[in-house]
């Protein structure tokens, strides 16, 4: 695969992925520690013909982008916990509506307005069930500079072909950090974007809602001659609110089944010196900028003799449940390193079916450090 070299920080990758990803609107507010990725994508999408506009608060900002995404363009918005916090309700509604959307989750400390400036994972267990109700989110989690290019680049893809919000959680160590990314090269990129379903027949025939079991909605931009409702109520094939028994019931299970009957094309992660392990040797089990610590953690425990291997969940949700099973299967100890307390770890113990998985859990705002991993390991 041809590559290209840029030196740049996770924020600013987060905003040149959208942008040739094929983005054209972003709506959003400035917020600690996510705000470049505003700033870079303002001056980026006018320059491809695109908008940026700041919004008075988190709420209208994503509202903003829903409307733009309704309109056929790609969308995006970006912020930190508080923020998605705001958006709740908005991404509630892109969920039952079907609309596409990009969001950028660059985490801190929290809850409330925690630590603005520090870093954390604590919006593990937010970005599987951010809004109420019966729905699958898809959540990526970029570990790397380059995921942060990458797994922006892959959530658009995701969202036009689930017809849904796509959550990326990067945090502000990688957000901040500045460094070197190999990037795909942007014909790569390119080929790979596919055009939103559209229906093309008759007008009077188009039933956006009215697909497959395991489907999602075909909605055909505004403004081309298609009539159909959006609501974030419950509805029929045209989208208007209904509360007909069977129609309500096939709306949500076909909302559940859109993405777990399709977690093959979903699913992605990364396993780091695990071909060997067996089982007197030890799993550890990370993602985000963790596995970066983790990584490090494992080459010197590995020059002292102690046998350990990385699994990183790049797609956090829908969880690679497989994959986890497969290795906590091989192994008898388990070590999952997070910056919250236990955000992950409780699913990994329900995939796994075990409770005896060990944890190095970290909410002061401050990075865990590869000595830590490897001395926790040693006491293991």
């Amino acid at each position: 695969m041809a590559t290209r070299e840029i030196i740049s920080t996770g924020n600013d990758l987060s905003a040149i992925a959208a942008v040739d990803a094929g983005c054209m609107f972003f709506g959003g507010y400035p917020i600690t520690p996510s705000s470049e990725i505003m700033h870079t994508i303002s001056d980026l999408l006018p320059e491809v013909g695109g908008v940026c506009i700041q919004m008075e608060d988190e709420i209208a900002g994503i509202a903003a982008a829903i409307g733009a995404s309704m309109s056929g363009v790609r969308s995006m918005t970006a912020t930190s916990g508080p923020g998605v916090s705001l958006k709740a309700e908005n991404l509630g509604l892109a969920q039952m509506a079907e609309v596409p959307l990009v969001l950028v989750n660059v985490m801190r400390g929290g809850p409330s307005t925690g630590l603005p400036t520090r870093v954390s994972q604590g919006d593990v267990r937010q970005s599987r069930n951010p809004s109420h109700g019966d729905y699958r989110s898809i959540t990526l989690c970029a570990g790397n500079l380059a995921e942060c290019y990458t797994e922006v680049v892959r959530a658009f893809n995701l969202a036009d072909r689930f017809m849904q919000p796509v959550i990326v959680l990067t945090d502000e160590t990688l957000g901040h950090m500045h460094g070197k990314a190999m990037l795909p090269e942007l014909e790569e990129i390119k080929a790979d974007i596919k055009p939103r379903k559209e229906f093309t027949g008759a007008p009077a025939d188009y039933r956006p809602y009215g697909v497959g079991e395991d489907e999602a909605a075909i909605l055909n931009p505004m403004f081309k001659g298609y009539r159909y409702h959006f609501t974030g109520l419950h509805h029929d094939a045209k989208g208007f609110p209904t509360e007909e028994i069977e129609t309500c019931r096939k709306l949500i299970q076909r909302l559940e089944d859109k993405v777990m009957m399709h977690t093959d094309e979903i699913e992605l992660n990364e396993e780091f010196m695990c071909d060997d392990l067996g089982e007197g040797d030890v799993l550890i089990i990370a993602y985000g900028s963790v596995s970066l610590a983790a990584k490090e953690a494992i080459r010197h425990l590995r020059k002292e003799g102690i046998k350990a291997g990385l699994f990183r969940p790049i797609t956090l949700w829908p969880s690679p449940a497989n994959r986890i099973r497969h290795f906590t299967d091989k192994v008898k100890k388990v070590l999952c390193v997070e910056l919250n307390i236990r955000q992950y770890t409780e699913e990994v113990e329900r995939v796994s079916g075990r409770l005896d998985i060990e944890g190095l859990y970290k909410v002061n705002g401050r990075a865990i450090s590869p000595y830590e991993i490897v001395e926790k390991v040693k006491g293991m």
